[in-house]
């Protein structure tokens, strides 16, 4: 470290605070995935959990977890009226196998009498007690003071008491916690620069809840006022509203000069190139999509819509752009739409690898349908593959690998032979593959899922170049009401190799948007793949 930089840990909850989250539910493989993926961003301290509070988190505690964070353990301070070792609870924390135990512990005297039923006297006994317990077995300890800032609010002596308590005690970091969500940045920061005046600010933490959509923002005021620990989660999962979002926090330490001039956090230069990478990732292993409108990592984080912001951009990234995207695994986007002028199209053609000149009159015809297309409703800033497809296609670029003769979609609703009430769907597509006409069926489980079935079951000497092809998402809009509604298709594709491509298909049918969504991702995959153009001959093309 700079001797002229001070250290701020991060300590990542996401394990446990993070598994409070509405709709997610860890399983014992995905903690060792996540914590895997948290230790090598080169995060401190993570947490995994609450040892026999469940089994998954007691299996989980059966081994240590991480290679170079510290595997924290999360648990309550000894219970009122009991000792220290007749407390099971205690018992089972300082037995686990961890690094570190993060102690919760009241510090709002409303709490401590109303919600444990017990003199303020005795919370700050089990304060003291459980942490001399677990700094005697040799763990690391930091206390993590629940609802501190509203309790220092309406009792600053106590609250002040509890963090002086479980730093006495040899608590290693004393921790602020933000629980309900509702302090402010100024409060924040002036209520620790308060707490600094009983405990060092070397020794203080900040978990902050995102109630006021201001948990990053509390947090970084929090080191401005002295705290040097951080608490928070992989993309600010957590319960209500979540918690500080790690994936935001880092790059603000790392990249802005307010913060990276005079502080210094484990995560190096490179894994900070894969921070767009692991935000994808993680939201992958909950299944849900990444939030484009991300910051530092969304796919919206450096795109770039108008035209004249595109023109200013191509000349130098610093006109529209805080930070250089490549530094956090993300990339620049000039959409092209119906606002985009030739800046915008020509910085995506360049992109895609397609050299045209700017007086090339084709251009104008690519962007004159570009706009119609957008007219008629489709949306290219969220289909790039679409887009290059149309880009090459105008261009002259796209063989055609097979043709589609017809298909046919139905979908039957009836009894089966149990006499169960069921809707089966069934799709059939005959299409021309070089001299081959070929004929496959399918079922789904509805039309479109029965469509793409049908489509990739057999496309003859081009199926090895699909194999590993697979649809992620698909979304639909009504861009227009009445039964006669335009119907817009997004599907999302991913390959082998992670790779990930977006089409896009309008039509008043919604089979038959899909459908066109489903074969541009068909034949995007086969032009990146490098598939050999086959031909289709007259006689296949007219059977």
């Amino acid at each position: 470290m700079s001797s002229d930089k001070q250290r701020v840990y991060l300590f990542d909850t996401t394990l446990r605070d993070g598994a409070q989250t509405s709709g997610v539910d860890f399983t014992l493989s995905d903690k060792v995935t996540i914590a895997g993926l948290i230790d090598r961003l080169g995060i401190d301290y993570v947490e995994g959990g609450y040892p026999g509070a469940n089994p998954t988190d007691t299996a989980f505690f059966a081994e240590k977890r991480t290679s170079r964070a510290k595997f924290t353990a999360f648990g309550m301070t000894k219970r009122p009226g009991v000792s220290v070792s007749n407390d099971p609870g205690l018992a089972t924390l300082l037995a686990a196998e961890a690094d570190a135990i993060c102690f919760v512990a009241k510090s709002w005297d409303y709490h401590v009498t109303f919600a444990l039923g017990t003199t303020l006297e005795e919370n700050l006994d089990g304060i003291r007690l459980s942490v001399e317990a677990a700094v005697a077995r040799g763990r690391e300890v930091m206390v993590d003071c629940e609802h501190f800032f509203d309790g220092f609010k309406a009792n600053p002596d106590y609250a002040l008491a509890c963090a002086r308590t479980a730093r006495a005690a040899g608590a290693r970091w004393v921790v602020l916690c933000d629980t309900n969500g509702g302090t402010l940045p100024h409060e924040i920061e002036a209520i620790v620069a308060r707490v600094t005046a009983v405990v060092p600010g070397d020794f203080l933490g900040i978990h902050a809840h995102n109630d006021t959509e201001q948990a990053v923002a509390n947090s970084l005021a929090a080191v401005r006022a002295g705290v040097r620990q951080i608490q928070g989660t992989l993309n600010g999962i957590g319960e209500r509203c979540g918690n500080a979002n790690l994936v935001s926090i880092i790059p603000t330490l790392k990249l802005k000069p307010e913060f990276a001039d005079r502080f210094e956090i484990g995560v190096s230069e490179d894994a900070l190139r894969d921070l767009t990478q692991l935000s994808h990732a993680f939201d992958e292993l909950l299944n849900r999509a990444p939030n484009r409108h991300a910051p530092y990592v969304g796919t919206s984080a450096f795109a770039t819509k108008a035209g004249i912001h595109a023109s200013a951009l191509v000349k130098d990234p610093k006109t529209y752009e805080h930070i250089a995207p490549e530094s956090v695994g993300n990339r620049r986007r000039v959409l092209v739409s119906d606002q985009a002028g030739k800046s915008n199209l020509l910085a995506e053609l360049a992109r895609f690898g397609i050299e045209v000149r700017k007086d090339d009159p084709r251009l104008d015809t690519l962007l004159a349908e570009v706009k119609r297309r957008e007219a008629e409703g489709f949306s290219y800033e969220a289909a790039d593959a679409s887009l290059e497809l149309l880009a090459r296609r105008t261009l002259g670029e796209v063989p055609e690998f097979f043709k589609v003769k017809r298909f046919r979609v139905t979908v039957e609703r009836r009894y089966n032979a149990r006499g169960e009430l069921m809707t089966v769907s069934e799709a059939t597509v005959k299409l021309a593959v070089g001299d081959d006409v070929l004929l496959s069926a399918a079922e789904g489980n509805g039309p479109v899922n029965a469509l793409d079935a049908a489509l990739r079951k057999d496309l003859g000497q081009y199926q090895p170049f699909i194999a590993d092809l697979e649809l992620v998402d698909f979304k639909v809009r009504i861009l227009n009401g009445g039964t006669g509604a335009t119907t817009r298709v997004l599907i999302e594709s991913k390959d082998g190799q992670d790779n990930r491509w977006f089409t896009v298909g309008v039509s008043e049918n919604i089979i038959d948007a899909s459908f066109q969504a489903l074969m541009d991702s068909v034949v995007y995959k086969l032009l990146k793949a490098g598939a050999p153009v086959l031909g289709i001959t007259t006689a296949a093309a007219a059977e």
